[in-house]
């Protein structure tokens, strides 16, 4: 019985697809949402990455599904989500987390580059929200969680393109919650900042690039997945039923700057 004086954070009896969820922050999301009481599809390149995690939720009493995606080909987003809706019946809750961001110089940027940033990081944002939230516009409602990026608010060097792509992703997120609010889909970005995870270890463990994160962050910390797999839980969640629109950033402070 629901108890209206205690906020609902629970996933139990939602599907969640995550894309990117072999590795890092997608990983992440993916543990914690099983956790929090969802069935899960992983939506990844290869099945036997995240094999583990749908070990590990099936002998926790959930239902997992891995599915080969590739989300810069529309043929495949829409194949792979016919194969999860098939198997699980219903998507409630999408997080849309596959992103890339190659690093250059403004003057420097290829177009190859430029394309294959722009395809993944918004064409397949926008047809993997496109493709589920017709799902979701046919069940009456549902959750979409975009991964942004605070480089969607502040500007960072050699990534012009990667700040583009998140600042139109977060438009994208208002465009997607104004739209189809009318079905009762809620659609929310949450923004991080720097994440300790195994593709930014290297980089930050550098004792220059650390301390050059650090004075940015007012917080005085770089964040831990933990940080961004909370925010997602709640926006996802029935705690989170009145939010739509909002670009969650989660970067210690340094959009105050």
């Amino acid at each position: 019985m629901t108890d209206p004086h205690r906020p609902d954070f629970s996933l139990a009896g939602k599907t969640v697809l995550v894309t990117g969820a072999s590795r890092g922050i997608g990983r992440a999301i993916a543990q914690g949402c099983w956790r929090a009481g969802a069935d899960l599809v992983l939506a990844v390149r290869d099945t036997a990455d995240v094999a583990d995690i749908v070990r590990e939720a099936q002998a926790d009493g959930r239902r997992a599904l891995a599915v080969r995606m590739d989300i810069g080909d529309l043929a495949k987003i829409r194949s792979g989500i016919a194969e999860a809706h098939m198997a699980m019946g219903r998507i409630d809750v999408l997080v849309n987390n596959v992103g890339i961001g190659p690093e250059a110089a403004a003057e420097d940027v290829t177009e190859a580059d430029f394309d294959m940033t722009v395809n993944v990081n918004l064409k397949g944002t926008f047809f993997m929200s496109q493709t589920v939230g017709r799902l979701m516009i046919g069940q009456g409602g549902g959750r979409i969680v975009n991964i942004s990026s605070q480089a969607g608010t502040v500007a960072l060097r050699t990534e012009s393109v990667y700040c583009m792509t998140k600042a139109a992703i977060d438009h994208l997120t208002r465009c997607l919650a104004f739209e189809w609010a009318a079905h009762k889909i809620n659609v929310n970005s949450v923004a991080p900042t720097f994440i300790w995870t195994d593709g930014t270890r290297p980089y930050l463990s550098e004792a220059r690039n650390h301390a050059n994160v650090l004075r940015h962050i007012p917080l005085g910390r770089i964040g831990e997945p933990i940080d961004v797999v909370g925010a997602v839980i709640f926006l996802a969640s029935p705690a989170a039923s009145l939010v739509t629109g909002a670009n969650l950033l989660i970067d210690g402070g340094w959009s105050l700057g």
